[in-house]
C-alpha cells in the first residue's frame, strides 16, 4: 500500500543516477575510444528496458483505473443499499441509517487518512466493528412485520454487495508489482545511461540536450507510472474519485 521509497525520491535518484553514468560512460568510451554503432547485446538490453518501461506504466495505468472503477461501484453499492432501509419495518431504519452514515464516514477517514496505515488504524477497525453491527441490524429487521417483507430482504444481499466491494478496494490498494521490478527497472535504467553515454562519445564533443532529455524523460514516465501506482502519495490521487462517495454521504442526512 506504501512505496519503500517515495516515487519522487526514487525519480530524482534515478535521474541523478542517469546522469552520472551517461558522464562515466561517455569518459571511459573518451579514454579507450568508442564505436559509433551499438552492438548486438546493448541493443538488446536498450529494447529489453523499453518493454520493461512499457509494462510498468501499462500495469500502473490499468490498476488506477480499476481503483478508480472501484470507488464508483462502492459509492453505488452503498447508495442502493441504504435505499432498502425504506423497505424495512419502521422501528428498524433509525438504527440502520445511522449504521450507514457512520459506516460511509469512517470509509471517507480511512481513505482520508492512507497510505498512513497507524493512522488508518482506528477507522478499520470501527469499519469492521459496523460491517457487523449492519449486517446483525438488517437480519432483524427483515425478521420484523414489514409492509412488503420480500423486499425487505432485499436489504442483506445489498449489504453483503456492500461489503465484498470493500473488500475489492482494500485488495486493489494492496496489488502491486514486487518491489524487484522497480529494483531491475532501477539497475537495468543505469545500465543503460552507461552504454548510451559511451556510444554518445563516438560523436566526439558532447551533447547535453541528447544527455538531458534521454534521462529526464527516462525519469519522468518512471514517476509517472510509480505516481499512478500509489494514488493516495503523490500528484497523481483519487480525491476527485472519492467525491462520489462523499456525495452519497451527503444524501444521506
Amino acid at each position: 500500500m506504501q512505496p519503500m521509497i517515495h516515487p519522487l525520491v526514487f525519480a530524482l535518484l534515478f535521474f541523478a543516477g542517469m546522469l552520472g553514468l551517461l558522464e562515466v560512460g561517455h569518459r571511459i568510451a573518451m579514454s579507450r575510444g568508442a564505436d559509433s554503432e551499438p552492438g548486438t547485446i546493448e541493443t538488446a538490453l536498450f529494447a529489453l528496458f523499453g518493454l520493461l518501461i512499457a509494462f510498468t506504466f501499462s500495469g500502473a495505468a490499468t490498476r488506477f483505473q480499476e481503483k478508480r472503477t472501484l470507488v464508483a461501484e462502492e459509492a453505488n453499492t452503498i447508495q442502493t443499499a441504504y435505499r432498502y432501509i425504506d423497505v424495512v419495518a419502521p422501528e428498524a431504519q433509525a438504527k440502520l441509517r445511522d449504521e450507514f452514515r457512520e459506516y460511509v464516514d469512517s470509509r471517507l477517514e480511512i481513505y482520508h487518512r492512507l497510505p498512513d496505515l497507524k493512522a488508518a488504524a482506528p477507522a478499520i477497525a470501527r469499519m469492521k466493528q459496523l460491517q457487523k453491527e449492519m449486517w446483525a441490524a438488517a437480519i432483524a429487521a427483515t425478521r420484523l412485520p414489514s409492509d412488503d417483507p420480500a423486499a425487505a430482504r432485499m436489504l442483506l444481499p445489498a449489504i453483503d454487495s456492500m461489503n465484498r466491494v470493500s473488500m475489492n478496494r482494500t485488495m486493489a490498494l494492496q496489488n502491486h508489482p514486487p518491489g524487484v521490478v522497480y529494483g531491475l527497472l532501477f539497475v537495468l535504467g543505469l545500465l543503460c545511461a552507461l552504454l548510451a553515454g559511451f556510444r554518445l562519445a563516438g560523436r566526439g564533443k558532447r551533447s547535453w540536450l541528447h544527455i538531458v532529455s534521454f534521462a529526464l524523460i527516462t525519469a519522468s514516465v518512471v514517476y509517472i507510472s510509480l505516481d499512478m501506482e500509489y494514488p493516495r502519495i503523490g500528484f497523481i490521487r483519487l480525491d476527485k474519485a472519492d467525491q462520489m462517495l462523499r456525495d452519497v454521504r451527503a444524501n444521506m442526512d
